[in-house]
Protein backbone atom coordinates (compact mmCIF):
# COMPACT_ATOMS: atom_id res chain seq x y z
CA UNK A 1 0.00 0.00 0.00
CA UNK A 2 2.77 2.44 1.15
CA UNK A 3 4.95 1.67 -2.01
CA UNK A 4 1.37 2.40 -4.06
CA UNK A 5 0.88 5.52 -2.42
CA UNK A 6 4.43 6.75 -2.99
CA UNK A 7 3.47 5.64 -7.00
CA UNK A 8 0.51 7.51 -6.69
CA UNK A 9 2.67 10.85 -5.38
CA UNK A 10 5.44 10.44 -8.08
CA UNK A 11 3.06 11.02 -10.66
CA UNK A 12 0.92 13.45 -9.24
CA UNK A 13 4.76 15.47 -8.54
CA UNK A 14 5.80 15.11 -12.31
CA UNK A 15 2.18 16.01 -13.59
CA UNK A 16 2.05 18.81 -11.35
CA UNK A 17 5.80 19.57 -11.89
CA UNK A 18 5.32 19.74 -16.13
CA UNK A 19 2.19 22.28 -15.22
CA UNK A 20 3.96 24.13 -12.97
CA UNK A 21 7.81 23.80 -13.81
CA UNK A 22 8.47 27.39 -12.46
CA UNK A 23 6.57 27.78 -9.78
CA UNK A 24 8.28 28.25 -6.32
CA UNK A 25 6.97 28.78 -2.59
CA UNK A 26 7.87 29.63 1.16
CA UNK A 27 7.61 26.77 3.16
CA UNK A 28 5.84 27.12 6.57
CA UNK A 29 6.81 24.44 9.43
CA UNK A 30 5.64 24.46 13.23
CA UNK A 31 7.87 25.24 16.38
CA UNK A 32 7.63 28.38 16.72
CA UNK A 33 10.27 29.92 14.22
CA UNK A 34 9.68 32.42 11.93
CA UNK A 35 9.09 30.70 8.83
CA UNK A 36 7.87 34.33 7.43
CA UNK A 37 11.47 35.95 8.12
CA UNK A 38 12.73 38.30 5.01
CA UNK A 39 9.51 39.11 3.15
CA UNK A 40 11.00 40.75 0.47
CA UNK A 41 13.87 38.35 -0.20
CA UNK A 42 12.00 36.22 -2.75
CA UNK A 43 10.31 38.55 -4.67
CA UNK A 44 13.53 40.07 -5.47
CA UNK A 45 15.05 36.73 -5.97
CA UNK A 46 12.22 35.61 -9.10
CA UNK A 47 13.10 39.13 -10.45
CA UNK A 48 16.64 38.66 -10.59
CA UNK A 49 15.72 34.55 -12.40
CA UNK A 50 13.27 36.12 -14.29
CA UNK A 51 15.77 39.08 -15.38
CA UNK A 52 19.22 37.35 -15.45
CA UNK A 53 18.94 34.04 -16.67
CA UNK A 54 15.29 33.78 -18.63
CA UNK A 55 13.00 32.15 -16.11
CA UNK A 56 9.00 32.72 -15.70
CA UNK A 57 8.34 32.33 -12.20
CA UNK A 58 5.40 33.89 -11.11
CA UNK A 59 6.65 37.29 -8.94
CA UNK A 60 4.77 35.88 -6.05
CA UNK A 61 5.85 33.17 -4.15
CA UNK A 62 3.33 31.11 -2.70
CA UNK A 63 3.25 29.86 1.24
CA UNK A 64 2.76 25.91 1.77
CA UNK A 65 2.84 24.00 4.62
CA UNK A 66 5.18 20.93 5.59
CA UNK A 67 2.09 18.37 5.55
CA UNK A 68 0.31 19.63 2.95
CA UNK A 69 0.34 17.88 -0.28
CA UNK A 70 0.20 21.31 -2.02
CA UNK A 71 4.26 21.19 -1.67
CA UNK A 72 4.39 18.62 -4.63
CA UNK A 73 3.19 21.11 -7.01
CA UNK A 74 6.48 23.25 -6.92
CA UNK A 75 9.96 22.09 -7.60
CA UNK A 76 11.60 24.25 -5.26
CA UNK A 77 11.10 25.22 -1.78
CA UNK A 78 12.41 27.61 0.40
CA UNK A 79 12.23 27.66 4.38
CA UNK A 80 14.39 29.81 6.58
CA UNK A 81 13.50 31.35 10.07
CA UNK A 82 15.55 32.17 13.59
CA UNK A 83 14.57 29.66 16.13
CA UNK A 84 12.42 26.32 16.59
CA UNK A 85 11.70 24.08 14.30
CA UNK A 86 9.41 20.81 14.51
CA UNK A 87 8.20 18.38 11.75
CA UNK A 88 5.47 15.85 13.15
CA UNK A 89 5.76 12.30 11.71
CA UNK A 90 3.34 12.78 8.71
CA UNK A 91 5.27 16.19 7.75
CA UNK A 92 8.69 14.48 7.69
CA UNK A 93 7.24 11.86 5.47
CA UNK A 94 5.15 14.19 3.08
CA UNK A 95 8.51 16.20 2.78
CA UNK A 96 10.28 13.28 2.11
CA UNK A 97 8.24 11.24 -0.33
CA UNK A 98 8.53 15.52 -2.08
CA UNK A 99 11.97 15.08 -2.11
CA UNK A 100 12.92 11.30 -3.25
CA UNK A 101 10.07 11.83 -5.98
CA UNK A 102 11.98 15.13 -7.49
CA UNK A 103 11.27 17.93 -5.53
CA UNK A 104 14.11 20.35 -4.16
CA UNK A 105 14.37 22.25 -0.56
CA UNK A 106 16.90 24.74 0.39
CA UNK A 107 16.88 25.87 3.87
CA UNK A 108 18.83 29.18 4.40
CA UNK A 109 20.20 29.59 8.03
CA UNK A 110 19.00 32.99 9.11
CA UNK A 111 20.59 32.94 12.19
CA UNK A 112 19.82 30.35 14.77
CA UNK A 113 18.06 28.13 13.38
CA UNK A 114 21.18 25.55 12.91
CA UNK A 115 20.61 23.13 15.90
CA UNK A 116 17.05 22.80 15.48
CA UNK A 117 16.77 22.11 11.43
CA UNK A 118 19.98 19.54 12.11
CA UNK A 119 17.61 17.39 14.06
CA UNK A 120 14.50 17.71 11.77
CA UNK A 121 16.74 17.22 8.70
CA UNK A 122 18.16 13.81 10.89
CA UNK A 123 14.37 12.68 11.26
CA UNK A 124 13.64 12.91 7.68
CA UNK A 125 16.85 10.99 6.54
CA UNK A 126 18.14 8.72 9.57
CA UNK A 127 20.38 6.63 6.68
CA UNK A 128 21.84 10.25 5.32
CA UNK A 129 24.04 12.56 6.59
CA UNK A 130 24.59 16.90 5.67
CA UNK A 131 27.43 16.78 4.11
CA UNK A 132 29.28 19.61 3.04
CA UNK A 133 29.76 20.68 -0.56
CA UNK A 134 32.85 21.81 -1.94
CA UNK A 135 33.40 24.51 -4.14
CA UNK A 136 33.76 22.15 -7.57
CA UNK A 137 29.67 21.85 -7.14
CA UNK A 138 28.26 22.20 -9.98
CA UNK A 139 25.87 24.43 -8.25
CA UNK A 140 28.63 27.16 -7.69
CA UNK A 141 29.63 26.54 -11.46
CA UNK A 142 26.12 27.87 -13.12
CA UNK A 143 25.39 31.00 -14.63
CA UNK A 144 28.05 32.76 -12.02
CA UNK A 145 30.87 31.57 -11.12
CA UNK A 146 32.04 31.50 -7.35
CA UNK A 147 35.34 29.91 -6.89
CA UNK A 148 35.52 29.63 -3.11
CA UNK A 149 31.75 28.37 -2.76
CA UNK A 150 29.36 30.01 -0.77
CA UNK A 151 29.53 33.41 -0.53
CA UNK A 152 29.77 35.69 2.82
CA UNK A 153 26.62 37.76 2.79
CA UNK A 154 26.33 38.88 6.67
CA UNK A 155 28.66 38.38 9.04
CA UNK A 156 26.56 36.53 12.42
CA UNK A 157 28.80 34.50 14.28
CA UNK A 158 32.44 35.92 11.65
CA UNK A 159 32.63 32.17 10.71
CA UNK A 160 33.32 30.54 7.17
CA UNK A 161 30.21 30.40 5.20
CA UNK A 162 29.30 26.89 4.62
CA UNK A 163 26.87 25.18 2.21
CA UNK A 164 25.37 21.40 3.44
CA UNK A 165 23.60 19.10 1.86
CA UNK A 166 21.44 15.64 1.04
CA UNK A 167 21.95 13.70 -1.96
CA UNK A 168 19.86 11.16 -3.60
CA UNK A 169 20.44 9.13 -6.97
CA UNK A 170 23.29 11.64 -7.83
CA UNK A 171 21.19 14.45 -7.54
CA UNK A 172 21.33 17.42 -4.77
CA UNK A 173 17.70 17.26 -2.96
CA UNK A 174 18.46 19.59 -0.18
CA UNK A 175 20.75 22.55 0.31
CA UNK A 176 21.04 23.96 3.90
CA UNK A 177 23.49 27.18 4.07
CA UNK A 178 24.80 28.14 7.03
CA UNK A 179 26.62 31.65 8.28
CA UNK A 180 25.92 33.26 4.47
CA UNK A 181 22.26 34.31 5.29
CA UNK A 182 21.36 34.65 1.24
CA UNK A 183 18.47 35.91 2.14
CA UNK A 184 19.28 38.84 3.93
CA UNK A 185 20.90 39.87 0.94
CA UNK A 186 17.77 39.43 -1.27
CA UNK A 187 16.33 41.37 0.51
CA UNK A 188 15.53 45.31 -0.13
CA UNK A 189 18.58 47.20 0.58
CA UNK A 190 17.10 49.39 2.48
CA UNK A 191 16.47 46.52 5.11
CA UNK A 192 19.91 45.72 6.03
CA UNK A 193 21.83 48.08 4.54
CA UNK A 194 23.76 46.05 2.14
CA UNK A 195 25.87 47.54 -0.66
CA UNK A 196 25.15 46.76 -4.19
CA UNK A 197 28.01 44.06 -4.45
CA UNK A 198 26.66 42.27 -1.57
CA UNK A 199 23.52 42.22 -2.32
CA UNK A 200 25.04 41.23 -6.33
CA UNK A 201 26.54 38.31 -4.72
CA UNK A 202 23.66 36.71 -2.64
CA UNK A 203 21.48 37.23 -5.69
CA UNK A 204 23.37 35.41 -8.45
CA UNK A 205 23.85 32.27 -5.82
CA UNK A 206 20.11 32.49 -5.62
CA UNK A 207 20.28 32.03 -9.01
CA UNK A 208 22.16 29.68 -9.43
CA UNK A 209 20.75 27.26 -6.84
CA UNK A 210 17.43 28.21 -9.19
CA UNK A 211 19.27 27.43 -11.92
CA UNK A 212 20.47 24.22 -11.04
CA UNK A 213 17.31 22.89 -9.43
CA UNK A 214 15.07 23.79 -12.92
CA UNK A 215 17.69 21.85 -15.00
CA UNK A 216 18.16 18.83 -12.56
Amino acid sequence: MKKIATLCLFLLLAFMTKLQAQEIAILKYNGGGDWYANPTALPNLIAFCNKEIATKINSKPQTVEVGNIGIFQYPFLHMTGHGNVVFSNEEAENLKTYLLSGGFLHIDDNYGMEPYIRKEIAKLFPNKKLEELGANHPIFNQKFKFKDGLPKIHEHNGKRPQAFGITHNNRLILLFTLESDLGDGWEDPEVHNDGPKVREKALQMGANIIKYVFNN
